[in-house]
């Protein structure tokens, strides 16, 4: 398998573009990142011409793969032949909408934005509004975009910026509590409940290993902000419109957020973000409220047209069926393999999510109730070692899974995650055939 097409190209990247990348998970792959020319259904071809199965899918938002069906490439192409950008609104905007309100439990009014960043920057701002209240609670280890007030680490009484560029006087305001730990919860609220805005939570930390809620934190977490006056705000950036099809985890695990952030799957494909809730507080944006929030891109039409053609096909055919009976066989046949061969990993995930994390765990392997993957059973011989927060991932085989076992399933045709943080998404178009494919790559690699 050459790459000498690919490596030219990231040499030539590095010159011009800091680290050779646009987004700072594409550098992970060792020793350089895939260069792609096409996608092929569930496969990429890489600009050596080497065909992989891909199992990355943009990180989450092709639902559908790499080939669009025919009436969403139409949907598209058509919007694109009227105009790209008119800065005034569409009809296509008010259609999206009123699908996601109508399928979203907790969702009565939408605004959309570009980027789930943006969603989660501006759900932020509007529960301080809304409280008029500052603190914000956060999950360690998870991720809710390159926001000022979720880049923060440390703990509730030691928070600190996660990176360079951001002000200690910033992260003062946010508070860090491990995710799963309903005490821990309890606690935060105890002692800084009467200035708590929003708790900001993930309702499967899925940028982060993919920790499935242990039964009963989601409910505790809402109770709390209930009795404190708080928002909850559900960052469904990655889960939305897949965990759960069209009612989203929320549906899935029955919580009702206050605000819910969404991305990836709602613009098929194309940039978006969006800000979905109650209408007392979603039209306290501008300009029906006194919270600002604009953008010259929000709404796009082509964006716009790729998301509601994408979720309306999802709804008239059998994508969800098809993706997440794939994801159980995945699932299942790695807890299989691992069992046999590497007996201390653990696989996670649910619906059409899969990852095999390298935990060092020294239990039995995962029981019966976790072989559809890791669902927080303490029934399972694997429950005190399972991650069950994204803090975890630091803890497991990194440098293994980065340096030896990605790259040799890459030579084996296939592509996983770029790290141990990133989930793998199943999409339509893969097929049964790639699963198969995929499995005996696991066994020779691992």
């Amino acid at each position: 398998m050459t790459h000498e097409r690919t490596r030219e190209l990231y040499d030539r990247a590095l010159s011009v573009l800091p680290g050779g990348v646009n987004s700072a998970v594409r550098a992970a792959p060792q020793p350089y990142p895939l260069f792609v020319e096409k996608g092929i259904g569930g496969h990429v071809v890489d600009a050596d011409g080497t065909r992989y199965v891909d199992w990355i899918q943009g990180l989450g938002p092709l639902l559908l793969g790499h080939d669009l069906p025919e009436s969403v490439t139409a949907a598209i192409q058509r919007r694109t032949a009227e105009g790209p950008l008119f800065g005034m609104p569409t009809e296509l905007e008010v259609d999206h909408a009123e699908f996601v309100a109508r399928h979203v439990p907790s969702v009565e009014m939408l605004r959309f934005v570009n980027s789930g960043t943006e969603a989660t920057v501006s759900a932020v701002r509007l529960a301080r509004a809304v409280t008029g209240r500052n603190k914000v609670v956060v999950m360690q280890g998870g991720y809710h975009g390159a926001q000022e007030s979720t880049l923060v680490e440390g703990d509730a009484d030691h928070p600190k910026p996660s990176t360079n560029g951001i002000p200690q006087s910033f992260a003062k305001h946010t508070l860090p509590v491990p995710f799963n730990d309903a005490e821990a919860a309890k606690h935060v609220f105890e002692e800084h409940g009467d200035d708590i805005a929003c708790v900001l939570v993930e309702p499967v930390q899925a940028n982060a290993g993919i920790a499935y809620p242990v039964d009963g934190y989601h409910e505790t977490v809402r109770e709390l902000c209930d009795d404190h006056g708080s928002l909850l705000v559900w960052d469904e950036v990655i889960t939305g419109f897949r965990v759960g099809g069209l009612q989203c985890a929320q549906g899935k695990f029955g919580i009702d957020p206050d605000l819910t952030t969404f991305g990836k799957i709602i613009g098929g494909g194309f940039p978006v973000g969006a800000i979905g809730g109650k209408t007392e507080y979603v039209e306290q944006f501008t300009p029906s409220g006194d919270t600002f929030q604009a953008g010259t891109f929000s709404g796009h039409p082509v964006t716009m047209a790729a998301g509601l053609e994408t979720l309306q096909f999802a709804a008239e055919n059998d994508v969800y069926e098809h993706v997440n009976d794939l994801g159980r066989q995945l699932r299942e046949g790695l807890c299989d393999i691992v069992a046999d061969q590497a007996p201390g990993y653990t696989v996670v995930g649910t619906d059409s999510i899969f990852k095999l994390m390298f935990t060092r765990a020294d239990s039995p392997p995962q029981g019966d109730s976790c072989s559809n993957g890791c669902r927080q059973d303490a029934s399972c011989a694997r429950f005190d070692e399972c991650p069950k927060r994204g803090t975890d991932v630091g803890r497991m085989e990194t440098d293994r899974y980065a340096r030896l076992f990605r790259p040799a399933m890459r030579e084996q045709g296939i592509l996983v995650s770029q790290n141990q943080y990133e989930a793998n998404f199943v999409s339509y178009g893969h097929t049964k055939d790639d699963v198969e494919r995929t499995l005996e790559a696991y066994r020779d690699c691992l």
